[in-house]
């Protein structure tokens, strides 16, 4: 029989009465038996995610030297999920261990990742299935990378025999020996991580929207939902913003070949978004599957006469960049010219100042000039490279909203063409693109 893993994110967590609709979806396929949760997400708008509760408990312990006010919260929200559930297990005493650990460990990793582990008690109760700690089966390298091998034979050993079983996403265990997580949104890499392990026909990701849409809602009214996607375009436009999954889940499952589907826990009977891969991608047809960006970059241009001449040169400018421990989004150059392209945020505490001297000592620019709040918009489909005039199409509808390109990168595979433009332009020019390639 095939075997499928679910993730089930905050929202699908929030409360006991959407657990109940969790439940319903997993015992409505025998082949739903393994079961990644994360922590319990906002009820309604102005709700607060119990990550974000446990990160102030973090605080709080290391101002106080206890956590106990800043708790209250937690120990509330989850008494109540289990009293929804009519839970047998002890919740008081499951609370109770558990933030005496937490005053006990004193570390920011393992109080985060509580919110996870303890939906995963509740949910393995709920559904009679098997509890299995996270930090005994995802382990971590002294480098912070995951440890893929090491986990996927952990993995297979701890469910072997289980018909179903229930794992805490988020977290697992560092080289130390001790809890680490990973950033934000790292269960959907659990669930990924599980699904390569156990072998399974099909990844499910379980969210509150029913797939990858065209662009954000936000900006276009009611976009086209995207029915298939490639893992390449998924990483395309995860990276550049589209955040319904993590953009690094699908490395575990792209060398075993397993789909990814998108499912919205509220809507079960939607047909969502399937991710395959890219050697079994059938194209829909759409020149452009999908538009995603993201605001806020800081653009280094250096000017130099036969830089392309000079060996070494970018040699030289990265290992600037490198020093200051800051990663370049992206590298446009000519023969006499490059730019680097760098979040904002990670400029600050004087590190642009530090780069742009550096610079100038290790090459002796002609110009070097920093443009500033600009944002990056990545139109992404497989049927674009294998079409006359995409670019055209793309440029002129940038200019015919009256906006102007301060940058542009594409790579040789053609699968995505990136702009840069003002920040103030950003929506207007997702808006343009999208009537452009959508017709609306």
């Amino acid at each position: 029989m095939s075997v499928k893993v679910c993730k089930f994110g905050g929202t699908s967590m929030a409360d006991g009465n959407v657990i109940k609709n969790v439940k319903n979806i997993i015992d409505s396929q025998a082949e739903r038996r393994f079961v990644v949760v994360s922590a319990p997400g906002k009820r309604y708008s102005d709700d607060i995610k119990v990550t974000d509760l446990l990160y102030s408990c973090y605080e709080q312990l290391n101002v106080n030297g206890t956590c106990a006010d800043a708790f209250k919260p937690i120990r509330a929200r989850f008494t109540d999920i289990a009293k929804q559930l009519g839970l047998k297990l002890d919740i008081k005493a499951v609370l109770d261990e558990t933030e005496r650990r937490i005053e006990e460990e004193n570390s920011e990793d393992f109080t985060a990742s509580r919110g996870e582990y303890l939906s995963a008690r509740i949910v393995a109760e709920e559904l009679g299935a098997k509890f299995i700690d996270a930090h005994d089966v995802i382990f971590f390298n002294e480098d912070g990378t995951l440890n893929g091998e090491k986990s996927y034979k952990a993995i297979a050993s701890a469910v072997a025999g289980a018909e179903r079983a229930v794992l805490p996403g988020f977290y697992g265990c560092g080289a130390d020996g001790k809890v680490k997580t990973f950033s934000r949104g790292g269960s959907d890499i659990t669930g990924a991580v599980v699904a390569r392990a156990v072998n399974a026909s099909v990844y499910e990701n379980w969210t509150d929207v029913s797939g990858f849409l065209a662009c954000d809602p936000r900006i276009v009214d009611s976009p086209k939902n995207i029915k298939t996607l490639s893992y390449k375009e998924l990483r395309e436009l995860s990276y550049m913003g589209a955040n319904v999954l993590h953009s690094e889940s699908i490395f575990p499952v792209r060398k075993a070949n397993i789909p990814i589907q998108i499912k919205n826990t509220f809507r079960p009977d939607d047909c969502g978004t399937t991710i395959v891969p890219t050697s079994r991608y059938v194209p829909s047809g759409d020149l452009v599957t999908g538009i995603a960006g993201k605001k806020n970059f800081t653009v280094i241009f250096i000017e130099k006469s036969l830089m392309n001449a000079e060996i070494g040169f970018v040699r030289k400018v990265l290992s600037v960049i490198e020093e200051e421990g800051i990663p370049v989004e992206h590298i446009p150059s000519g023969i006499d010219t490059m730019s680097l392209v760098i979040a904002s945020d990670a400029l600050r505490e004087y590190k642009l100042e530090r780069i742009l001297e550096g610079i100038k000592n290790a090459i002796e620019p002609d110009i070097i000039r920093v443009i500033e709040n600009i944002a990056l918009i990545a139109t992404v489909g497989h049927g674009m490279s294998s079409t006359v005039g995409t670019s055209a199409r793309l440029f002129n509808a940038i200019a015919s909203a009256n906006i102007n390109i301060k940058m542009i990168d594409q790579g040789s595979s053609e699968l995505n063409i990136v702009v840069g433009v003002k920040n103030e332009d950003y929506e207007n020019c997702i808006k343009a693109i999208y009537r452009e390639f959508f017709g609306r």
